[in-house]
C-alpha cells in the first residue's frame, strides 16, 4: 500500500495550513490517554536556536560578499542586454538567448523543456511557445540566469563549462575554463584568460542546432559558426549586409570606449564578454532570509523559522537539506544523483536514445550516471518548474525527497505527461515519451544504489517521510525569494525597450495571448 501523499494546493495556502498530529479518531485529538502535543516553542527560543545554527554554519545572508559584480547600468552590461535579446545571434535569426532565459519568467522560460529554434511564433516566449509538432526540441530544462555570476565551479546541468581551479568568489576567472570543446580538466585555449564562467557559457548555445544554430552552416566547426555570427553583427566579411538595419558598431564603440573598426571590435570574444557581464549583473539576493540572518528577527514568520531549523538540522529530527544546498548561495555546486524523473526526448543516451545520463556524458564514468549539478534555491518561487526535465512543481520537488516513487506516480499516472502543463493540451499527451516510467525507474534505482555507497552524495533516507513538516519547510523556502524577481517593473532595467533595438531582430517577447512580457 502506497503512502498517502500530502496534497498542497499552493504556497499561499501553505502558510496557514494546519496539520493534524493526532490518532485515527475523529473530533478533538486528545483521547484522554495520550497527553496533548506540546505547544510550539516561543519565538525567543526559535530565534535563539536559529541564531546558533546560523553561527555554526557561518552564514552571512549575502552570497555576493567579496565579489566584483557589474551593475546593469554599466556600458558592457547594457550592450550585453541588447545582444541577449537579439535573434541575430541565432543561425536562422529566429531565437535569442532570452527566448529560453527571459527575466520576466524567472530567468528561464517557465516550460518543462525548452523550445529553441523553429518555434511557430519566434516572439512567443514561455507557456505557449511551441513548434509545429507541439513538442520541445531541447532535452534539459532551462536553468535560471538569475545570480548565475555567483557560481564558481561549473555551469549547465552536467557541469560541462567548468572552472579548472574552482577558486572561490571568482566565477571561473582564476585559472582557465574547460568547455565541451576540450578534454576533461583541460582549459579551452579559445577561451581568453580571465573569462568568467558566464562569458564562457555564452559561447555554446549559438553552436547547437536545437538551441540557437538551427539549420545554419551545417557541418561547420563551433569556432567557424561563432566567427560567422560576429561578422553578421559587425557587418563585415561573409556576414556583411545580412542585417538590413545595423547599428551594432556604435553600440560596441560606446560599450568598449573605442573607435576601433568592426573587424577589431566586434569579435565573438567581445560578444560573449558583454553577454556575460549582462548576466552577471542579474543579482537578486535581497531576500527576507538575508534580512533575518543579518539581524531582523521579524523578517520571517515563526513557521518559516521552524522550517529553517528543519532545513539545516541533522537528520531525525532535521532534514539536512544543506548537505547539498549549502552556504549563503544554497548550493554546493556538486554533481548529485537525485532520481528526478527522466521525461522528454532525452540527450541521446541509452539503448533508445531518450535517456539523459547527466554528468557521465562529460566524464565517461559510469559512476557519474544520472548526476546533475545542484542548483541554488534562491528565488525558487520565480524559477519554476524544477529538475533537469522541469516536470516538477514546487510541492512535487519538495515531496520527491521523501516519497519519490509516490510523487512520480502522482505526477505521471501510468507514465502519462498529461498533468504536465506544457504537454496537457497535446492530443497525444498520454502516449508521449513512452519510456518515461522505465527511464525514471533507472534514475531512482541509481539513487538507492548510490545511497548505499556514499550517503553524502544523495538526499536523506527515503524512509524518513515527515510530510507534516512540509508547511514550515515551504514557508522557509519562500523566504529565499527576492521580491524583485516577481515584479515586472523592478525587472525593467534588464529588458530592452523596442526603441533600443540596434537591428530589426530584437526579441520583444510576448506571451501566448500576444501581451508583452
Amino acid at each position: 500500500m502506497k503512502t498517502r501523499i500530502l496534497t498542497i494546493p499552493g504556497l499561499t495556502v501553505l502558510t496557514g495550513l494546519l496539520v493534524a498530529c493526532g490518532g485515527g479518531g475523529g473530533g478533538g485529538g486528545n483521547d484522554g490517554n495520550n497527553p496533548p502535543p506540546p505547544p510550539p516553542p516561543p519565538v525567543s527560543t526559535l530565534d535563539d536556536q536559529l541564531r546558533q545554527v546560523i553561527a555554526a554554519k557561518a552564514l552571512t545572508g549575502d552570497p555576493t560578499a567579496g565579489r566584483d559584480l557589474p551593475s546593469i547600468n554599466e556600458p558592457l552590461a547594457q550592450l550585453g542586454k541588447l545582444l541577449f535579446f537579439s535573434k541575430s545571434l541565432s543561425g536562422d535569426m529566429d531565437t535569442a538567448c532570452a527566448s529560453c532565459h527571459h527575466p520576466a519568467l524567472g530567468g528561464g522560460d517557465g516550460l518543462a523543456l525548452p523550445v529553441g529554434t523553429g518555434a511557430i511564433d519566434p516572439d512567443v516566449v514561455g507557456p505557449g511557445r511551441t513548434r509545429a509538432d507541439g513538442l520541445p526540441n531541447v532535452g534539459r530544462h532551462s536553468q535560471s540566469v538569475f545570480n548565475v555570476g555567483l557560481y564558481d565551479t561549473a555551469l549547465f546541468w552536467d557541469s560541462r563549462v567548468e572552472s579548472i581551479g574552482k577558486e572561490a568568489g571568482q566565477n571561473g576567472t582564476g585559472s582557465g575554463i574547460r568547455t565541451p570543446e576540450t578534454a576533461l580538466h583541460i582549459a579551452d585555449p579559445l577561451v581568453p584568460p580571465g573569462t568568467s564562467l558566464v562569458a564562457a557559457q555564452a559561447r555554446l548555445p549559438v553552436t547547437v542546432p536545437e538551441e540557437m544554430l538551427g539549420s545554419f552552416m551545417p557541418g561547420a566547426t563551433p569556432e567557424a559558426v561563432r566567427q560567422r555570427l560576429a561578422e553578421r553583427i559587425g557587418d563585415y566579411g561573409a556576414g556583411a549586409g545580412e542585417l538590413t538595419n545595423n547599428n551594432w558598431l556604435a553600440e560596441f564603440q560606446t560599450a568598449f570606449a573605442s573607435a576601433a573598426p568592426a573587424e577589431q571590435l566586434i569579435t565573438f570574444d567581445n560578444i560573449a564578454l558583454a553577454i556575460g557581464e549582462y548576466q552577471r549583473s542579474m543579482v537578486f539576493v535581497d531576500t527576507p532570509w538575508k534580512a533575518y540572518v543579518q539581524g531582523d528577527n521579524d523578517a520571517i514568520s515563526d513557521s518559516a523559522k521552524r522550517g529553517a531549523l528543519l532545513f539545516f538540522g541533522d537528520l531525525n529530527p532535521g532534514l539536512a537539506c544543506d548537505q547539498c544546498h549549502s552556504g549563503d548561495f544554497f548550493t554546493d555546486e556538486r554533481q548529485t544523483i537525485t532520481g528526478f524523473p527522466q521525461t522528454g526526448p532525452g540527450k541521446g543516451d541509452g539503448a533508445s536514445g531518450d535517456q539523459d545520463f547527466g554528468r557521465e556524458q562529460q566524464t565517461g564514468n559510469l559512476s557519474d550516471r544520472f548526476m546533475f549539478r545542484t542548483p541554488t534555491l534562491l528565488n525558487l518561487q520565480a524559477t519554476a518548474p524544477y529538475s533537469h526535465t522541469g516536470t516538477y512543481s514546487f510541492e512535487d520537488a519538495g515531496q520527491h525527497y521523501f516519497l519519490p516513487e509516490d510523487t512520480f506516480d502522482n505526477r505521471f499516472p501510468g507514465g502519462s505527461l498529461c498533468r504536465v502543463p506544457q504537454f496537457a493540451t497535446h492530443p497525444d499527451c498520454a502516449a508521449l515519451y513512452p519510456n518515461t516510467v522505465a527511464n525514471s525507474e533507472a534514475a531512482l534505482n541509481a539513487v538507492i544504489i548510490q545511497r548505499g555507497i556514499d550517503a553524502s552524495l544523495t538526499f536523506p533516507d527515503l524512509s524518513f517521510s515527515p510530510l507534516s513538516d512540509a508547511p514550515p519547510m515551504f514557508d522557509f523556502l519562500a523566504t529565499l525569494n527576492d521580491p524583485c524577481t516577481q515584479d515586472r517593473a523592478c525587472l525593467a532595467p534588464w529588458i530592452p525597450d523596442p526603441s533600443e533595438a540596434p537591428d530589426d531582430n530584437q526579441l520583444n517577447a510576448i506571451d501566448s495571448n500576444g501581451d508583452p512580457l
